[in-house]
């Protein structure tokens, strides 16, 4: 009985070529189209704008789209946890970019997001070849809803009417992307001191 238990087979690991990380990987490719539709809608020409809350919308539905798959099919890769969130901050951070050069957010916000964004980035790529993968926290998700829906604000229009409650919204953003910020390298800390037994 026992011999039986234990030559069961091992499930095999789920291959990176799966609907979730095809979806993650078009999400990723389509940045720039997005990037140049925000540009080109200047923050005030209407229909542009349109055409760039549409291509962030449909991207970020892609977002909510691959994880529900992985998370229902068994499909969850390391890949798609390390490629999710990049694709995220990578979106995220193309659109505050582009909401900077249009005059619509102040570019301090902009340095605070990316300056957490690409050193948490750095973090998880030197885990990784440690062997450590390190996926997103709750509070890191809850960061990424509230940039989701200050962007969408901006990207709404006319852009006069949702300025100042997409403000609101990305300031409270910042607060909680600092705060996870540190949490992460609290977290590093702890990890290293059980790793090396301190």
């Amino acid at each position: 009985m026992n011999d039986a238990v234990s030559s069961a087979p091992t499930p095999a690991k789920p291959s990176n070529l799966n609907v979730p990380n095809i979806l993650t990987s078009i999400r990723i490719l389509a940045i720039p189209l997005f990037a140049w539709l925000v540009l080109r809608s200047e923050g005030q020409h209407m229909s542009w704008m349109l055409w760039s809350l549409g291509c962030f919308v449909a991207l970020m539905i892609t977002d909510k789209l691959d994880g529900d798959i992985a998370r229902a099919k068994n499909l969850v890769t390391d890949f798609g946890k390390i490629a999710d969130p990049i694709a995220d901050k990578a979106l995220i951070s193309t659109a505050l970019i582009c909401l900077n050069i249009n005059g619509s957010l102040p570019v301090w916000v902009t340095i605070v997001i990316l300056v957490r964004e690409i050193g948490i980035t750095i973090w998880r790529m030197f885990e990784l070849r440690k062997g450590n993968v390190v996926p997103a926290s709750k509070g890191g998700k809850l960061k990424t809803v509230l940039q989701t829906i200050a962007v969408t604000l901006f990207l709404i229009p006319p852009a006069h009417i949702f300025h100042y409650p997409a403000l609101v919204v990305m300031l409270i953003a910042v607060v909680v992307t600092t705060v996870t910020g540190c949490q992460y390298i609290v977290d590093s800390m702890k990890l290293k001191k059980t790793v090396t037994g301190e």
